[in-house]
């Protein structure tokens, strides 16, 4: 959706310097809301909100998230003042100023985000009106992209160490409406993570109506690709949330995770000094933080795993891991600063000390031997001390991990199925606690009691379906394209008589890919070019998954058979192949926004089409569209969807109408 923008001004008309009246109301219909219309950004005036109660409440609510403030300082009007001072305590960025004629001294003392407009007969100058506008807007604009340079606020710039207070934090009690939308959207964020429906989470995540939401829902989704193996489709929603919130330690951390797998992959362009890099600035700004030295940690500890792993033969592997005992060390210390840094962090604990056992078995050294007695049961306290009730597998799992180093091959099983007796059935913690497992296997150590929490591991996974994999694609083939034309259209686009030339060239297309019952096809099931496709993908024995903008009775009366009745019994057969459910965005995302603009609905339902399928994989997806070409395409439009999946894998498929019935192509 549009960043938000709160609008600080005089309401109705009010006397200017010289004693003119100036009609303030005015000045925002024909300039303000104008230029924030051009630069993108949906407007907000706290007068404009009509129902009872004090307009206080929403006025300090918008100056707290608002993605930007607006400030008209044309007179000294004190309401508007104080609504500047509060934005400057509460955001060091996001302000823009203006003033009508001459500007106020103080005026010119804030900041350099200030633009003057032109006066005259007590409104605004029809000789300079569309230059006026049009400056405003560039400003609105260069402030939006230079949301991360210097701060704007006199406040934050006289007190470099002043921190902005967390929005969340900042609720204010009366406005229940706000805040009643927030946790609604929130919980169908919570709801799509939990269903590992990661495409609806990005659709959630574009339409929260600040900034602020928006980071954090993009944060979580990259957290939520990331632990489902979509390492660059990951670091694409952390960078889009960073960009807002730069010093998000989270998104940090998620990011160098992301960066640190795709290195392992060993993807293009990536390498694992990028992770190491990464963390280690992170560590200059706060060289107190252990879940960062721990993340270093791992990155080290991939690095001489890397070394050694691809050994041929246990004999090998050892030998290999001896020499590079270097890079051993260099993991030990980071685990063990983190640990330092913070007692609590029991999974610094157990990493440490792993490691530590590992450089005795491999070396014979001893250095470590004193330390290690200690460590074991500071880890076994911090990890018996853990009391929050989403991190108690993990804790559990450590003193399993525990039990692998120095106890016996019965506690190990027990203590493992404590912790898997608490883990609720998520696969991927499973697993991750496996690999280390496997690592130790690799090296040969204490086989009888790596052995026994194998088997206990294995078990376990082997009961469950990967979230969401129950059945991983081939390749996924999304779609759009023009529905049929409408009697009456002026201008062909789609004619009826050309429905069988695109239905021929739809199935040519779809045979040159080979497509069949290991790929998956996206669409909404319209009229026209999405019939045609399911029709084709149907002979073909493509899986299919329905996506519509609007529950399925009103989908078909404004999509399939408001072209012709014909197209219904077309609609019914095909869907009746259909391996999973309809889906509507009503019924899956909650209703469109209430700010959004008519057609949003189609634009919003194109964009969560294309999120499910890159969700399965940037490499998977394969774009087919049936399109003119025309059209000034905004999100979730074909244009736009056509750009979205070149400019990642060029795997596009473009049937462009104006040439059916050629026969020269």
């Amino acid at each position: 959706m549009k960043p938000h923008a709160f609008v600080a001004m005089p309401f109705g008309e009010k006397p200017g310097p010289d004693g003119t009246l100036i009609d303030f109301n005015r000045i925002y219909d024909e300039l303000i809301r104008p230029a924030l219309d051009d630069a993108g950004l949906y407007p907000f005036r706290a007068d404009q909100e009509m129902r009872a109660g004090d307009i206080r409440v929403d006025m300090f609510q918008e100056l707290l998230i608002a993605d930007l403030v607006v400030v008209d300082l044309t007179i000294d009007n004190p309401n508007v003042w104080y609504e500047l001072g509060v934005r400057h305590a509460l955001r060091s960025r996001g302000v823009v100023l203006i003033s009508g004629g001459r500007a106020t001294k103080a005026f010119d003392v804030y900041t350099d985000r200030k633009v003057a407009y032109h006066l005259r007969d007590g409104g605004l100058d029809p000789a300079t009106l569309d230059d006026d506008r049009k400056n405003l807007c560039e400003m609105i604009a260069k402030t939006m992209e230079s949301w991360q340079g210097r701060k704007m606020s006199p406040v934050y710039n006289l007190i470099p160490a002043l921190v902005e207070p967390d929005w969340r934090t900042l609720k204010v009690g009366d406005l229940r409406e706000f805040w009643d939308a927030y946790e609604a959207w929130e919980r169908r964020i919570v709801q799509a993570r939990r269903r590992g429906r990661l495409g609806d989470m990005l659709v959630l995540a574009d339409e929260a109506p600040v900034s602020a939401f928006r980071a954090a829902a993009w944060i979580r989704a990259g957290k939520a690709l990331r632990r489902t193996g979509h390492y660059r489709f990951a670091l694409e929603q952390l960078d889009k949330g960073l960009a807002i919130e730069p010093q998000d330690r989270n998104g940090l951390r998620e990011k160098g995770m992301c960066l640190q797998r795709l290195a392992l992959r060993g993807e293009p362009g990536y390498l694992i000094d990028d992770a190491r890099t990464h963390y280690n600035a992170m560590l200059q700004q706060d060289a107190s933080d252990a879940e960062t030295w721990a993340l270093l940690g791992r990155v080290e500890k991939d690095a001489w795993t890397q070394l050694w792993r691809g050994g041929a033969g246990e004999a090998q592997r050892l030998d290999d891991a001896r020499l590079e005992k270097a890079r051993l060390r260099e993991a030990i210390e980071c685990y063990e600063k983190a640990f330092r840094r913070d007692p609590k962090h029991y999974y610094s604990g157990i990493n440490t000390l792993t490691l530590m056992h590992l450089y005795r078995h491999l070396t014979g050294d001893t250095m470590y031997d004193a330390r290690m007695e200690v460590f074991a049961g500071a880890v076994r306290f911090a990890a018996e001390c853990e009391d929050d009730s989403s991190a108690l597998f993990w804790a559990r799992a450590s003193l399993g991990d525990l039990e692998v180093l120095i106890g016996c091959a019965e506690s190990v099983q027990e203590a493992y199925q404590a912790a898997i007796a608490i883990n609720h059935d998520d696969w991927f913690a499973l697993d991750s606690c496996r690999g280390q497992l496997l690592l130790l296997r690799d090296l040969g150590f204490a086989a009888e009691r790596v052995t026994a929490g194998l088997e206990v591991f294995d078990r376990a996974i082997a009961r469950l379906p990967v979230p969401g994999r129950e059945w991983e694609p081939e390749r996924v083939l999304l779609f759009s394209g023009h529905m049929v034309d409408a009697p009456d259209r002026a201008e062909p686009r789609f004619p009826e008589h050309r429905v069988d030339e695109a239905k021929r060239r739809i199935e040519q297309l779809l045979d040159g890919l080979d497509a069949g019952p290991r790929d998956l096809a996206l669409t909404q099931g319209a009229c026209g070019g999405d019939l045609l496709f399911a029709e084709a993908c149907r002979a073909r024995g493509l899986r299919m998954t329905w996506l519509q903008p609007f529950r399925e009775p009103e989908f078909m009366m404004r999509s399939v058979v408001r072209y012709g009745e014909h197209w219904r019994q077309r609609y019914l057969d095909a869907r009746q192949s259909l391996g999973n459910p309809i889906l509507s965005a009503p019924d899956e995302l909650g209703e469109p926004p209430a700010y959004a603009e008519d057609g949003y609905a189609y634009e919003r339902c194109n964009l969560w089409l294309l999120y499910t399928a890159l969700v399965w994989g940037i490499d998977k997806v394969h774009f087919v569209c049936l399109w003119n070409g025309g059209g000034a395409d905004g999100p979730g439009g074909t244009a736009h969807m056509y750009g979205e999946v070149a400019k990642r894998t060029g795997q596009v498929h473009w049937i462009d109408t104006r040439t059916l019935g050629d026969d020269t192509e």
